[in-house]
């Protein structure tokens, strides 16, 4: 050994003399010539040398051998019925240091020049012992591919959505996964107009961020240890597929289970509204868990295994890839739907959705790939033709405003149903001000249609968004968007006005519909849109409805309690013809119980509205009532049958008059008291 060393010695400073005096590799070679010429021992140490290393490595690489070939499935009936990381810790450290050793040696040899054998003189490189290590560590990473598919099939499991629906409630937080009718209420939900889904108590959006464990975090350094070998060995391939396609699949069943369905834009679009809507509210919900939790969870997974490595990027994205285009096909698919105006709140909540996704969705496809630029567009297209779809949605609703052509009149002169769906409609707007805001101002001049008499200039639309952020309400395109709605709405209620065969019955329809459409401006934000000119204006048309109903309807009864015609012709004496005045009571009576007959049946469904109208019926009727009989009772009550006549006192009246507008017809079979 001391020999050796010493030969060692002197091809070392050989060596470095070479070094020092050559520039060049001729020289080099040449001055190695002239040294081995010079002392042959030269040659022999190097020999001895090289033999010596190859001695070194074969041991090396047979001990790191025997721990691989242990765990080989092909030589051993053990190795295929159990698994390295499922035993000792010890067991799994040993295999990775022998993974690392013939990966260490395999290096070696590709920079080294040995002898095929001791014997052999020939410097072949070492090509055997480069080959037979090459063998062992194919079957080491087929071997280590099977271990990471194992633990991730071990440790992947698909959470049960009940739990995030529960979760995403709250604040940030870090949870730990493993596998283990005539009510108004009722005349919306007649309407299909409900609140929007994605709006919490305060009015405010909702935001997920919650980062789940998907695989317990005991288990990750393992999976890291074997990704990292299978990489720095030239296997990534592999090992990112087996991660991509066991990964995949879970990804795809959590969005399953939360809601996203795989459907085609065909089955979709053939969907009857019912369940259409019942999909497009589970979407909005499982949307925001999908992106925000469960594929922010999963990239933050993938960046966990593979972040240190440079491939986290590409092998996202190829798990999700699925995931998300499912995602997205649902919205593409309503976006390119039929437009009708029970769709709006719906499409406005994916819009908001969407839109509140977008910066997720950027941020967790950032890579520049092509697979995540398209994700990226897709999203941002689709968000646009939601946005499409919203306006065009809205401008569907004018329509149906101006079709609604019902021929038959409402009973008793009430509410009309279009009254009611189209305020509650706007009130319900007013949950997405700021969107359609946006959508709206960035729209063109909307086209003409129907009669241009029932419709406002839209000239206002060719303003910019950036125009009206300063600008109130009242002022933006949406304020005068919807105040068309009303005037819309207001044209049509004075076409089925008409429609009754009774004027002071066509003035108290008008009447009780626009008190409903003020009681709905004055409490919503409708008021701060419309303005207090608007409501003072609208306040004096029920006034002025209220009047031209009592005009219509009791002038006759009134007419009957006026002195012309009662005292006979050319008498000085002012003296009464009783058989005028029995024909003036017989006349009032008649008259006044028409009246009571057919608007006991006539409904004013506002209580207040009711109980100011009959006051006002009565400072008219009651006064000239009293009047007249008291000037005119003493001709009768000394004849007989007075009681024929003068049927019915003040107080009676009075009391008949609670009667009105109760939407029943009355009986005058019976006096009400006092």
């Amino acid at each position: 050994m001391t020999a050796v060393e010493g030969d060692e010695r002197v091809i070392a400073a050989a060596q470095h003399i070479v070094r020092s005096l050559g520039t060049t590799a001729n020289m080099t070679n040449d001055m190695l010539k002239i040294f081995s010429s010079f002392d042959n021992r030269f040659s022999s140490m190097s020999e001895q040398s090289l033999a010596q290393a190859r001695s070194e490595i074969e041991e090396r690489l047979a001990f790191a051998e025997e721990m691989v070939l242990r765990w080989d499935m092909n030589s051993s009936e053990a190795a295929r019925q159990s698994m390295i990381w499922e035993g000792a810790p010890d067991e799994a450290a040993s295999y990775l240091h022998a993974v690392d050793e013939v990966h260490r040696l395999m290096e070696s040899l590709a920079t080294r020049s040995l002898p095929e054998n001791v014997n052999d003189n020939n410097n072949g490189g070492g090509n055997d012992l480069i080959g037979r290590a090459q063998n062992v560590l194919h079957i080491a990473m087929t071997r280590l591919e099977l271990e990471f598919r194992n633990i991730l099939d071990q440790e992947s499991g698909v959470f049960e959505a009940e739990r995030l629906y529960e979760r995403n409630q709250g604040p940030v937080s870090r949870v730990s996964f493993c596998s283990s009718s005539t009510h108004e209420e009722d005349l919306v939900d007649d309407a299909s107009i409900s609140s929007p889904a994605n709006v919490n108590g305060n009015g405010d959006r909702e935001n997920v961020n919650v980062i789940l464990d998907l695989i317990a975090p005991e288990v990750i350094p393992a999976l890291k240890d074997i990704a990292e070998r299978m990489v720095a060995c030239g296997y990534t391939e592999e090992c990112c597929q087996v991660y991509i396609c066991v990964r995949r699949h879970v990804l795809e069943e959590s969005l399953y289970r939360l809601g996203i369905e795989k459907l085609s834009i065909e089955e979709i679009q053939k969907m009857d509204w019912e369940c259409l809507e019942g999909k497009m509210k589970k979407w909005n919900q499982a949307a925001k868990i999908a992106v925000g939790v469960v594929m922010a969870s999963e990239k933050h997974l993938c960046e966990q295994i593979f972040g240190e490595l440079g491939c986290e990027d590409g092998t996202f994205v190829e798990t999700a890839k699925g995931g998300i285009k499912q995602l997205l096909n649902f919205s593409e698919a309503v976006a390119i739907s039929r437009r009708s105006p029970e769709r709006l709140f719906r499409i406005l909540d994916m819009y908001e959705c969407l839109s509140d996704l977008l910066p997720d969705i950027n941020s967790i496809f950032s890579d520049e790939c092509s697979v995540s630029t398209s994700i990226r567009v897709e999203a941002l297209g689709i968000l646009r033709r939601l946005g499409e779809a919203v306006k065009g949605t809205f401008v569907e609703f004018e329509n149906a405003i101006q079709r609604e052509t019902s021929r038959t009149p409402i009973p008793g002169g009430a509410v009309h149903p279009l009254t009611r769906y189209v305020m509650n409609y706007i009130r319900f707007l007013f949950d997405y001000t700021d969107t359609l805001k946006h959508l709206i101002a960035n729209e063109g001049k909307e086209k003409e249609k129907g009669d241009a008499k029932r419709r406002i200039s839209n000239d206002f639309l060719d303003s910019s968004e950036d125009d009206c952020q300063g600008d109130s309400l009242s002022s933006s395109p949406l304020a005068h968007r919807l105040l068309s709605i009303t005037l819309l709405l207001e044209s049509n209620l004075d076409g089925k006005s008409k429609l009754y065969k009774d004027l002071s019955l066509s003035h108290l329809f008008l009447m009780n519909n626009v008190h409903y459409i003020v009681q709905k401006v004055k409490s919503s934000e409708l008021r701060t849109l419309l303005g207090d000119d608007w409501l003072r204006k609208h306040s004096g048309q029920v006034r002025q409805h209220a009047t031209n109903y009592q005009r219509a309807a009791w002038n006759k009864v009134l007419s009957c309690l006026r002195d012309e015609g009662i005292s006979i012709a050319g008498n000085f004496s002012n003296k009464v013809s009783k058989d005028a005045l029995k024909e003036r009571f017989k006349s009032f009576n008649s008259a006044f119980e028409d009246v009571y007959r057919n608007q006991t049946a006539w409904l004013v469904p506002n209580p207040q509205l009711r109980e100011e109208l009959r006051i006002s019926i009565a400072e008219k009727l009651l006064p000239a009532y009293r009047s007249f009989t008291g000037r005119f009772r003493s001709h009768l009550e000394s004849g007989r049958h007075a009681e024929r006549y003068m049927k019915y006192t003040a107080e009676d009246l009075e009391n008949y008059l609670l009667d009105l507008f109760e939407g029943s017809p009355g009986s005058m079979g019976r006096r009400r008291s006092s």
